[in-house]
């Protein structure tokens, strides 16, 4: 039977994946996303897909947005801090939002996005926030999923988008850290594909998965696969990791979108390939199977282009029509 599924982060990369694949399933969906409308060009192919240019901040509005949805999927976040989007408002103040209103929409079931590695008392702003994301779900009174994903890639990603633009802008690149760190990278279709069943098909109630892909390999032949397909040879060095960390903190200052932030610097320093804390194991016929292949990869690259003047804050607030 077709379902009406509530989206957070529903024009983001994990949020339009999921609604193409509910659309294709014969579901409605709404999308929340702040500061979007409905003439975005990332939900105009979407069948059935209402957008709802709200935040996480307004429970009352999410409560009217979640009216006649049986489940929401909770996919909105961050990887760096801007201004008020700071990890606790978004991840933590928001998710609570987002439960209040399910409870007052009647909605039955809450799928949550959260990463490999969250887990409290870490030291990262990042981890510790995903995590009590988690708790505020677990005690939410609702039926849940907590999908706990690594790598995640696929067409519009940042890791294929950022490594593609870097390779075609610098002749170096640096490896993070001096030692080599293991990755499983999930494609974003087997990602999506999970979390339609948990929301439609009442698989994985109550339960705590992780989800990666097929095959563990490590940080840097993942990166040399990208540069295989993307067609550049730039000379690849290990820096230390004081070197990513000061790199990503002045990025995240000039960068309009900042191709590295310190969360991912410290997601990589120790690797994306099993959880921190323990989960349910995920059923054979949903576990994913795309390998992180060329001709995989391929399919999610962007256009062949580097990074330029457009990329910069300064060059955005100097000309707006850049946006």
């Amino acid at each position: 039977m077709a379902e009406k599924i509530a989206i957070t982060g529903g024009t983001g990369f994990v949020g339009r994946n999921l609604a193409r694949v509910l659309a294709r399933e014969g579901h409605e969906t709404v999308l929340i996303a702040r500061g979007q409308n409905q003439t975005d060009a990332s939900v105009r192919d979407i069948p059935g897909a209402k957008l709802c240019p709200i935040g996480t901040d307004n429970e009352d509005k999410l409560a009217a947005a979640f009216a006649g949805c049986t489940a929401v999927a909770h996919c909105a976040g961050i990887n760096r801090e801007v201004g008020a989007q700071t990890y606790q408002a978004v991840h933590v103040a928001g998710t609570q939002n987002v439960v209040n209103a399910a409870r007052r929409a009647g909605v039955k079931k809450i799928v949550l996005m959260s990463f490999l590695r969250a887990r409290p008392d870490c030291g990262s702003g990042y981890h510790e926030s995903k995590w009590q994301a988690e708790e505020i779900v677990r005690h939410s009174g609702l039926d849940y999923t907590i999908i706990k994903a690594g790598v995640i890639y696929g067409a519009g990603d940042h890791m294929l988008d950022h490594l593609s633009h870097a390779f075609h802008t610098f002749p170096v690149f640096g490896f993070v850290g001096l030692k080599d760190q293991p990755v499983r990278p999930v494609a974003v279709e087997d990602l999506a594909r999970i979390l339609s069943a948990a929301l439609t098909q009442g698989r994985l109630t109550r339960q705590t998965v992780a989800v990666m892909g097929p095959e563990e390999i490590p940080l840097r032949t993942a990166v040399r696969r990208v540069a295989k397909a993307v067609g550049k040879h730039p000379l690849m060095i290990p820096l230390p990791l004081w070197f990513h960390y000061i790199f990503a903190w002045a990025i995240e200052k000039t960068m309009v979108v900042p191709m590295v932030s310190t969360a991912q610097v410290r997601m990589l320093s120790e690797g994306i390939a099993v959880a921190a804390t323990p989960c349910d194991e995920l059923p054979a016929d949903l576990q994913p199977t795309l390998p992180f292949s060329d001709e995989q990869i391929r399919r999610g690259l962007p256009p062949a282009k580097g990074f330029g003047f457009a990329d910069l804050r300064l060059c955005r607030r100097l000309h707006p029509s850049a946006s």
